[in-house]
This record gives C-alpha cells, sequence and structure tokens, in this order.
C-alpha cells in the first residue's frame, strides 16, 4: 500500500488536531490527558515506521515522497527526541502556565514537518515540510508572550528563517530552470547529463546550500541560534536543539547527496569553509560565554561543523558517520538542557554557568550526569561522544582532507575547555543556591537514562554506525 509509509505523517498531524479541537470540551482537571495522548501518538507513529521498515525503497505518492529505511530510521529517532523534550519539559513548562494544548499541538506538527522532510523525494513536498516545521518553532519559541526576550528570540528567528526559506526556494527554482524538474531523483538524472560546469545549476546550488546552512546553523548563517537559545524558554530551547537539527541534516541527504551529486566538486568545497568556520568560530566564542544557554548554542554550531566532516567525504561511510553523529549529537544536547531544566523551578530560570556551581554537593548523581554528557560533548572517551567525533575525522581523512582533520582535533582542544570548567564548576565549587532539587518523576528517570546512555552505548557503536550505513546505502 503506498499509504503505508506515510502512515507516521498521518497519525502525528491528525492527533495535533484532535488535541487542539479537545482543548474546547475539555476541563482543566484533564490537561494531563493531553500530555498521554501526545506521548501515545509519537509511540504509535513510532510504531508505524517501524512497521515499514522492510519495504522496497521506492518514491509513492506520484514522486512526491520517498519510502526507504533511511527515513524509517530518522522518524524514529525524532519521535524518540521529542518524546524526551516533552518528559523533561513537563514540570517546567506546567510551572510557567504554558503546558497546554497548543505546546502539544505545535510540538506535533512541528513532528509531522520534519516527517515530511526526511521523506521528501520532490523540491515541493520538501519545502512544504520545511515550512510547516518552521512555522511550528516560530510559535513555540514565542509561547510565553508577557516574555520580551521569547517574543525578540521569535521575531529574529521569523525574520532569519523567512531570509533563508527565499534564499532556499529560489535556488530551487534555479534547479528547476536547469534540469526541468522537480523531482529529486530526475534531478540527480539530470544534472548528470549537464556540462560539468553549468552556471544555473551551480548558482542554483549557492542558493540552496545557503538556505540549508541557515537550517542546521552553521557559521555565516549561525546568527539566530545563540539569541533563539537563550531567549526562548528552556523546554522550547531543548524542543529546537535536537529532533529539527536531524531534520535538517536529512536535507543536506536528500538535496545534496542524492539531488546534487553531480555537483559534488562544488558543494565539498563549500562544505569544506562551511566546516572549519563553524568549528572554530563555534568553539573559541563558546569560551566567553557566561550564560550557559548561549555556552550550548555555540556548541552546537562547532558541533555541526563536525558534522559537516562526514557529509564533504562524498562517500556513502561518510555519511553514515555524519548521521551516527547527529543522532548522538541529539542524545547529548537533550541531556545537557534537561540539567538545565533540573536546576530551574517557579520563579527561578537556571541560565548562567555559576548556576552550576556546586551541584555536586547539592545532588551528586545528577552532578555525574551531567559530567557524562560534558565529556561526551568534548569528545572523551569513553564516552559515546568520542567515538562519534572520531568517525566524522576519520571520514574527513580517508577523503584526503588532512589539514581540515587536523584542525578538526585542534578545536576539539580548545571545545575540552568550556565543558571541563563546567565540570569545575559542578565538583569543586560552593554552591551559590542551596535550594533542594525537586525533579517530577518523568525527569528523573528520563534524564538517567540519557547520562548512562553516554557510556552504556559505547560497546554497541560499531553496530549503531551499522545500522546508519545501512539507512544510506542507496546514495550515490
Amino acid at each position: 500500500m503506498h499509504i503505508r509509509p506515510v502512515l507516521p505523517e498521518i497519525i502525528v498531524f491528525t492527533m495535533a488536531c484532535v488535541i487542539l479541537l479537545a482543548d474546547l470540551f475539555w476541563k482543566r482537571r484533564f490537561k494531563g490527558l493531553m500530555y498521554a495522548a501526545t506521548q501515545g501518538t509519537l509511540a504509535a507513529a513510532a510504531v508505524a515506521a517501524y512497521a515499514a521498515r522492510n519495504e522496497t525503497p521506492r518514491v509513492i505518492l506520484h514522486g512526491m515522497m520517498a519510502a526507504d529505511y533511511l527515513s524509517v530510521i530518522l522518524q524514529i529517532a525524532i519521535f524518540a527526541m521529542t518524546a524526551i523534550v516533552l518528559a523533561y519539559s513537563r514540570t517546567y513548562m506546567t510551572e510557567r502556565g504554558v503546558f497546554r494544548s497548543e505546546y502539544f499541538a505545535l510540538a506535533l506538527t512541528g513532528v509531522a514537518g520534519m516527517c515530511v522532510m526526511v521523506s521528501a523525494a520532490h523540491f515541493l513536498s520538501l519545502y512544504l515540510g520545511l515550512e510547516l516545521m518552521s512555522l511550528s518553532l516560530y510559535a513555540l519559541i514565542a509561547m510565553q508572550r508577557d516574555s520580551v526576550p521569547a517574543t525578540e528570540a521569535a521575531m529574529k528567528y521569523f525574520i532569519l528563517g523567512a531570509l533563508s526559506s527565499g534564499l532556499l526556494l529560489y535556488g530551487l527554482s534555479m534547479l528547476y530552470g536547469a534540469t526541468g524538474s522537480l523531482e529529486i531523483g530526475k534531478v540527480a538524472a539530470a544534472l548528470a547529463a549537464l556540462p560539468r560546469q553549468d552556471l544555473v545549476a551551480t548558482l542554483g546550488l549557492v542558493f540552496v546550500l545557503s538556505g540549508l546552512a541557515f537550517k542546521l546553523g552553521v557559521v555565516p548563517f549561525h546568527m539566530w541560534v545563540p539569541d533563539v537559545y537563550e531567549g526562548a524558554p528552556t523546554g522550547v530551547t531543548l524542543y529546537v536543539s535536537a529532533a529539527p537539527k536531524i531534520a535538517a541534516f536529512a536535507l543536506f541527504l536528500r538535496l545534496l547527496v542524492e539531488g546534487l551529486h553531480g555537483l559534488s566538486g562544488a558543494w565539498q568545497e563549500m562544505l569544506v569553509l562551511l566546516s572549519f568556520l563553524s568549528m572554530a568560530i563555534g568553539n573559541v566564542v563558546a569560551i566567553a560565554q557566561v550564560n550557559i544557554k548561549r555556552m550550548l548554542a555555540y556548541s552546537a554550531i562547532a558541533h555541526m561543523g563536525f558534522l559537516l566532516l562526514g557529509l564533504l567525504s562524498a562517500r556513502v561511510s561518510g555519511y553514515a558517520d555524519a548521521l551516527f553523529y547527529a543522532l548522538v549529537y541529539a542524545l547529548m544536547t537533550l541531556g545537557a538542557f534537561g540539567v538545565i531544566i533540573l536546576l530551574s523551578r517557579k520563579g527561578f530560570e537556571a541560565e548562567r554557568l555559576d548556576d552550576l556551581r556546586g551541584l555536586y554537593n547539592r545532588s551528586p548523581w545528577y552532578a555525574w550526569v551531567m559530567l557524562l554528557f560534558m565529556f561526551s560533548m568534548a569528545g572523551i572517551p569513553p564516552t559515546i561522544g568520542f567515538y562519534a567525533k572520531l568517525a566524522v575525522i576519520q571520514a574527513a581523512v580517508s577523503a584526503g582532507f588532512y589539514g581540515l582533520a587536523v584542525a578538526a582535533v585542534l578545536f576539539s582542544v580548545i571545545g575540552a575547555f568550556y565543558y571541563l570548567r563546567a565540570v569545575k564548576l559542578m565538583f569543586f565549587d560552593a554552591p551559590v543556591d542551596a535550594m533542594p532539587l525537586r525533579p517530577g518523576r518523568d525527569l528523573r528517570w528520563v534524564l538517567s537514562l540519557n547520562g548512562l546512555a553516554m557510556v552504556l552505548a559505547t560497546p554497541w557503536v560499531g553496530a549503531l554506525i551499522g545500522i546508519c550505513r545501512a539507512a544510506v546505502r542507496g546514495f550515490p
């Protein structure tokens, strides 16, 4: 059945509408049912996606959507990340009065947009998914209407996002003019028949890559990342920092690798520059930050630079390493923001690095959990973050980018400073705030499992990379 591969999107979008309408009839005491319904929706969609894992890769719905193993893996990852986000943010958003139907509906419509993005086989469906996700993010960031920083962050993201979407759409239109098709597979075939340096196609690639780079948050299209991370409520920052990065990475795979592989020589050169600048600026500027959310924002920029190391290799093994890195990064950043939410309470936002001081005295267990996240982000063994960085650096070396690989190692050493500074504050400084930590049950259990996964998953690194290789096996 052609409908089976898109069943996850149908489930998610339908339930988003149901939850939004049900709020008109449910009483206040039934608000908890919305949370349960949203988590149940994500679980049902994940099951539907998993059920389609063995189907033969093909293009369905008149060339609009791709049904392949990559879309299955990425959709399940998006559902899992969003479920973790909701578990972490439940108490936080409830205390601030925004854990209501609009939050769940926007979270689900954003997920639906991401699912369309990772399965897109046509420029129109790809752009539809992108805009559905982006509009949901704009609204989520501005949900605290009485918060000036949140409103400002949403406006900045909206304006810059509209600009990047325009660049992407203009680039896609130029590619349509050069190839005569909007289907990604047909565009790839048409590019193979064009002259090697076709001006229109190359110019279209520049615009497309600019739009994609903005969505991934790499330099020099990173201006929105620190402001949005800092201004948005931490529960929303948590959402923005994880699953949308996976969806943006899928855009790179679908457009650059699958559709524009014939121009790989051109986009490799561009990715080298984007990767180097992102690693350099992200790691160096993060050192100067005193706001932990801004520090993690610049850390995200640096991590996206590392992710590009796998993509610029223009090899299947490199794509698999980049996919593995994207999934590991999402888990790491979820955990780090989960600890920030743990430290926050009603009337108090844990946003400064000083808020980490003395965490070991207040709660030794969560101090060790945060240490695992910081070590994994820094790429310190035996955490899984070390193997993720090693994989993408090896991909760059195997493709002959020796100088960039050396730079990546050096920037990893520089980046270790601000991660280890956070560890120092937790374990060796006296606490500024002696208030006991009272995490909700969801946050307590999920955060602990998230932290343990940083080390317990390392014996299965080979198997996980094998799954990623199976997902990208059909790429050129």
